[in-house]
């Protein structure tokens, strides 16, 4: 089998696929795996064994897409038996016409959009599951394959992004990681609220705070407030890591967390997929959908009522997927309930300094 995959972005959907991916090379070693993907993911998969990735970078536009075509000509000239198409966006649903394939395989009639339909020729079967890792397991499906019992998450992490993070932070403490920011900054907390649950988790539990992030500006500015509130708050030992770090270094600070706070964003489920507790805050997006798959018990789940309160709607009259991105929203999240769930993580989370191997 030369099977395709199709999934351009985002940091916390390519985590989801990583899991698909892991699960084919169990069963099927011998398949010969190419991942179409954006180049931020291709950053963060880099090192998968058994797997070919072929960039796409949006920005290139079409000259970009037919670029990708011709070098996937090159090394299929008789295309894909299968192909994955584990997107539902309208610019993917068009590029992906540019990969050929035998089998085009894609999401069932429910989910489908922008134009999905009109580029698959089979879908996946329909399930009631709602989480995005548990729909993209089905396209195991029409392969022939099964769900593993146990999912697994590959990253490889080179030894210099160890060697980083275990400078950064060192043996002998347990830490608190938070990562404030999410792709939309109508899915961000405000910066006196992260303030709040880091002194607690410091004060009541002993942790120290790290703050991590990229440089973006709204990540800097949403860090710059951070600091400023904690200064208030009297809380100066904490480790500040914005905008220090890359992705694979990223991963290896997220392995030696006891615990990361986060909205909905790419190092949450990064997080939860090292097995790491993560407190999500959700309410502009659905914990369900889109929570750390292994930590929903530890996210806020305020979805329903963003639905009532700013659309007048049910959360279940939604399409699956919709967000309820409004200002304010995120202010249905209080500091007394991520702290209660915080204390949960930690009483949870295994091992005397976190969840990263010793040495």
């Amino acid at each position: 089998m030369n099977l395709a995959i199709f999934r351009l972005s985002a940091l916390g959907d390519a985590t989801h696929v990583l899991a698909v991916v892991a699960a084919v090379q169990a069963q099927r070693p011998e398949w010969r795996i190419s991942w179409i993907i954006g180049p931020g993911e291709a950053k963060l998969m880099a090192g998968l064994p058994g797997v070919t990735f072929y960039v796409y970078r949006k920005n290139e536009g079409w000259r970009g897409a037919m670029a990708l075509r011709a070098q996937i000509l090159r090394d299929h000239p008789n295309g894909f038996d299968a192909l994955l198409h584990m997107q539902l966006a309208l610019r993917a649903n068009l590029v992906s016409r540019l990969i050929p394939a035998r089998r085009r395989i894609g999401f069932d009639a429910p989910r489908s959009k922008e134009l999905h339909r009109l580029v698959i020729n089979e879908r996946i079967p329909s399930t009631h599951a709602v989480h995005v890792q548990d729909v993209l397991l089905q396209f195991l499906v029409p392969l022939g394959l099964q769900r593993p019992q146990t999912l697994h998450w590959p990253f490889a992490i080179p030894d210099d992004a160890l060697a980083f993070a275990k400078q950064a932070l060192p043996d002998g403490a347990r830490y608190c990681l938070l990562s404030p920011c999410a792709s939309h900054c109508l899915r961000n907390w405000r910066a006196e609220r992260y303030a709040q649950v880091l002194q607690f988790a410091q004060r009541e539990h002993g942790l120290t705070p790290v703050l991590i992030g990229g440089k973006s500006e709204i990540e800097t500015q949403t860090c710059d407030a951070i600091r400023t509130e904690l200064k208030a708050l009297g809380v100066h030992d904490y480790i500040d890591l914005v905008g220090k770090d890359t992705l694979k270094s990223l991963l290896a600070l997220l392995q030696r967390a006891s615990v990361v706070i986060s909205p909905d964003s790419g190092p949450a489920h990064m997080a939860q997929a090292l097995g790491v507790k993560v407190v999500g805050l959700y309410a502009a997006t659905d914990a369900r959908r889109s929570g750390p798959y292994q930590s929903l018990a530890y996210c806020t789940q305020h979805y329903e009522r963003a639905a009532q309160l700013y659309l007048g709607k049910s959360a279940r009259q939604l399409r699956w997927g919709q967000k309820v991105e409004r200002a304010g929203v995120m202010d249905l999240i209080g500091v007394d309930e991520v702290c209660q769930l915080l204390n949960q993580a930690v009483s949870d989370a295994t091992g005397p300094l976190g969840n990263y191997p010793p040495g």
